[in-house]
């Protein structure tokens, strides 16, 4: 059950996205380093959605059921850890391996599957607010054209610049309406006097 004591625990025995990075083989720190750059020059946060983000007063926790070989998780994590960074004093973001936190990974299940990346969004006391995975809408749109098409792409391919801007505005939308989620919380609202 996803009680907040649980995903608490669950989250505390997470890692930053920097560590989780180099807990992965040399392969795998490769491909989320390269990928990483890539999406810092085509989806960095622009001047308006920085403002919006500094104007946010909630704290979010994030935890991530991910895998270091996953090629979904590769092209979307980081985008998620851009968006933590423009906020890390509200935005805490946490990783764990969906193989050996499989007990959580089991209660989240998207369409009977075990999927990564998985994000779970907690309030301040790690109540649950949103789960979103394993995909954004840009990447399933995208994967939608071309697999159910009259052709499929490469497992390696590389994903195009629109794409990562398209997926990266899919995770922002997510963060702010968990963060608006939480502004509006009577119950936060009282806490905060606000």
């Amino acid at each position: 059950m996803l009680t907040p004591q649980h995903l608490k625990a669950h989250f505390e025995r997470g890692l930053p996205y920097d560590q989780y990075i180099k807990s992965g083989t040399p392969a795998q720190r490769e491909s989320w380093r390269s990928f990483e750059l890539l999406a810092r020059e085509h989806a960095s946060l622009d001047s308006h959605q920085r403002a919006s983000i500094m104007d946010w007063c909630r704290r979010i926790n994030i935890l991530v059921i991910s895998g270091l070989w996953c090629g979904d998780c590769v092209a979307q994590c980081p985008l998620l850890a851009i968006i933590a960074d423009a906020r890390p004093e509200l935005i805490d973001l946490r990783f764990v391996d969906r193989d050996t936190h499989l007990e959580l990974a089991e209660q989240v299940r998207i369409c009977g599957g075990l999927r990564v990346p998985t994000a779970i969004f907690m309030n301040e006391d790690f109540e649950f607010v949103s789960l979103l995975g394993d995909r954004t809408l840009s990447r399933l749109r995208v994967m939608a054209a071309s697999s159910l098409g009259p052709s499929c792409p490469l497992p390696t391919s590389q994903v195009p610049p629109d794409e990562i801007v398209a997926t990266m505005h899919d995770w922002l939308a997510e963060v702010e309406r968990v963060h608006l989620t939480l502004r509006l919380s009577p119950k936060l609202r009282q806490r905060h006097n606000d």
